[in-house]
């Protein structure tokens, strides 16, 4: 687990609408996952302008938003640059008094916009391997997910926790061959 931590879901969603932004913080979260996925550079600021062109028509956030934008990128490249192989993929929670719908609609959307973020910084997929293509393939499909309301919902939300454990695998596995990985110190050679 990372130090760094998403921002709170409320707090954020709060924010972007009071900026008048056109994105929730699902959407983002996506979209800058999947800059990062498809090989956006880990260390300068050139997410922003393709972010501001992509969610404002180009034009700047205010601080506060973008504060809490870096800091969902952060805890993200901590994540997907650490040593362990857990993702947290920032959605609508019980807490945001969300129901199984919001959630799974949150997911449709986070899924959306990380296949747009792969588009935004121009991941050559059609140049992958047989794993990524079948994982953005199977992104591809669960993009275009919803729950029946005349289903058992209890099944559905169990079935919401496997689809949201395989999108992050899916992720995972396009990352690891199109993200950067933070360039490491030569240790000094002692002689």
């Amino acid at each position: 687990m990372s130090d760094k931590q998403l921002p709170d879901y409320l707090t954020f969603a709060s924010d972007l609408q009071s900026a008048g932004l056109a994105v929730n913080p699902a959407e983002l979260h996506g979209l800058l996952t999947g800059m990062l996925s498809g090989g956006l550079s880990l260390t300068d600021k050139s997410w922003q302008p393709m972010v501001y062109d992509y969610v404002s028509e180009g034009m700047g956030w205010p601080t506060k938003s973008l504060q809490l934008a870096q800091a969902a990128l952060d805890a993200t490249i901590s994540e997907l640059t650490g040593s362990g192989m857990d993702l947290e993929i920032l959605l609508p929670d019980e807490e945001a008094s969300a129901s199984l719908f919001d959630i799974a609609d949150g997911l449709a959307e986070w899924v959306n916009h990380f296949i747009s973020g792969l588009g935004l910084v121009n991941a050559e997929l059609k140049k992958s391997s047989k794993d990524v293509k079948e994982a953005l393939a199977d992104l591809e499909e669960i993009s275009k997910l919803g729950i029946d309301e005349d289903d058992d919902l209890e099944e559905q939300a169990q079935l919401l926790e496997q689809v949201i454990e395989h999108v992050k695998a899916c992720v995972l596995t396009i990352h690891s061959e199109f993200g950067q990985r933070p360039t490491q110190q030569a240790a000094p050679t002692i002689h």
